[in-house]
């Protein structure tokens, strides 16, 4: 069943313990750091619901309605209206929302796609795992994560002291209704808006981490279990004029603290294995339905910044200057070969043993580098073209509600093309997306939220078929020898 915008308003507004600083946050949906970023998520979920995209954002399925990112999916025809309804969602966020609903849920119905994965040694949580997909789509629930552990417990010698706490999350116990959590986790980013929390670990465990390795899924409100905000953006932005991407795209990262956080067997779907907590995701189809998403989702970033480069040159009056039309269409290229890609993991997919599709996750990870490493490179370019503008405007637009000071605006801040309104307007975007805390937290997202550069290429080195290539190689050796008049002196 769907959920409207105002249902998801009010299905956050469940007793869930924040803290930003030392403030304790009574209501996200009307909180001055969180309201307009929860309006935010109402808006995807309301036209989600609208029945006007129903064939884009949901399928039907036994009598009911589903969320797309819910669709698992046996044909070319269904990755594409997978990839189309992330696109429609990012296209409204911008692609600024980056762990929005639909990312964690694709995660999940990837590897609810291949359940017999989580039975591998023995401990039979398929039917969790199903059960729990189909819990999510039934209530049309958000998911966050947080699957990473804190810096600090990576040098587990620090904490054997026992004055310290073990800051990583483990289970501390265990009886016959489940287990029992303490510790922390990182990063649930957007876990202030969503419903669930699921816990896991994306990078490698090793011998004595054992009780480290729970994968399970807990709800946000669950007594014992808070969340931790980073500064929140919103808080700060003094209009939607002034700071029209923060004041309302703000989605939070959040550090995950437990504190004898129960959970039940069955929101268990890992426990006790090192190596299986991670491997759920790469057996399966999981982790590529989840990075697809956030292919899609850059590529709407990247719409919004060649958008805003060619705006940006016009406001500078140097549009036609031969350099600058180089620049604009060295954007464009790259917007269409990202574009290329994403379309190329839907057109040439995978086929699974058991019947369903994959996309093609050697193209997911390549476009996934691709964005790791082009971001910082267009930002720079599209800063380039704003050049000390930025800096010239006045500090809000407050300035317009005195009428003298009105007017000297209009009078100097405007260009035979721009009204002074217009001009200042502009820049403000682009200092918000560029400049801004709030663009500098993008900066920093977009070059880790799928791990450090080294593991998103080790991820192609693994998905990438060497013997292949090995024998492109072989092949061409194979090809020719030493010349015959030669072969004499050639020790055999």
């Amino acid at each position: 069943m769907l959920k409207t915008g105002k249902e998801y308003l009010e299905s956050i507004r469940d007793g869930r313990t924040i803290y930003i600083g030392g403030e304790r946050v009574e209501d996200v949906p009307t909180h001055a750091a969180f309201r307009n970023a929860a309006q935010s998520f109402a808006m995807l979920y309301d036209l989600k619901a609208d029945p006007a995209h129903h064939d884009t954002m949901s399928f039907a399925e036994d009598g009911e309605r589903y969320s797309m990112y819910y669709l698992m999916p046996r044909s070319r025809d269904d990755l594409l209206r997978r990839m189309r309804a992330h696109k429609l969602w990012s296209d409204v966020s911008y692609g600024l929302l980056g762990r929005s609903p639909d990312h964690v849920a694709s995660f999940v119905t990837g590897m609810a796609m291949q359940p017999e994965i989580f039975d591998r040694h023995g401990q039979g949580f398929s039917g969790n795992l199903l059960a729990y997909y189909r819990h999510l789509r039934r209530n049309d629930l958000y998911v966050a994560y947080a699957v990473l552990p804190p810096a600090g417990a990576r040098n587990p010698a620090f904490y054997q002291h026992e004055s310290r706490k073990v800051p990583t999350l483990r289970v501390t116990a265990e009886d016959a209704k489940g287990v029992t959590l303490n510790g922390m986790k990182m990063l649930a980013t957007g876990g202030v808006f969503a419903h669930e929390i699921w816990v896991g670990n994306l990078l490698p465990l090793g011998p004595g981490q054992e009780k480290e390795s729970i994968t399970c899924a807990v709800p946000v409100n669950a007594p014992g279990l808070s969340l931790w905000s980073r500064k929140p953006f919103e808080r700060y932005a003094v209009t939607q004029f002034d700071n029209p991407l923060s004041s309302r795209f703000d989605e939070t990262d959040s550090m995950v603290i437990f504190e004898d956080v129960k959970v039940p067997w069955e929101k268990v779907f890992t426990h006790d294995q090192v190596d299986h907590s991670r491997e759920i995701y790469i057996l399966t189809a999981g982790h590529c339905f989840g990075n697809h998403q956030s292919n899609v989702r850059f590529w709407s970033k990247l719409r919004l910044l060649v958008g805003l480069a060619s705006r940006l040159a016009q406001a500078g009056g140097v549009s036609e200057v031969p350099a600058v039309r180089e620049t604009l269409g060295r954007l464009a290229a790259m917007e269409a070969a990202l574009a290329g890609m994403i379309y190329g993991q839907c057109e040439d997919y995978e086929t699974l043993p058991n019947g369903y599709v994959c996309f093609n996750r050697r193209y997911m990870y390549a476009a996934l580098n691709w964005c790791q490493e082009n971001y910082v490179p267009i930002c720079t370019t599209v800063r380039e073209l704003c050049g000390g503008s930025v800096f010239q405007m006045p500090a809000d637009i407050s300035v317009v509600n005195n009428p003298a000071l009105r007017q000297t605006f209009d009078d100097y801040w405007s260009t035979p093309t721009h009204t002074a309104i217009e001009r200042m307007k502009l820049y403000k975007l682009a200092w918000d997306l560029l400049g801004s805390e709030f663009g500098g937290r993008h900066l920093q997202y977009e070059n880790f939220y799928a791990g450090p550069s080294f593991i998103v290429r080790n991820h192609s080195f693994r998905e990438c078929d060497w013997e292949q290539f090995h024998q492109i190689v072989d092949d061409l050796l194979a090809s020719y020898g030493v010349p015959a008049e030669l072969s004499a002196a050639v020790p055999q």
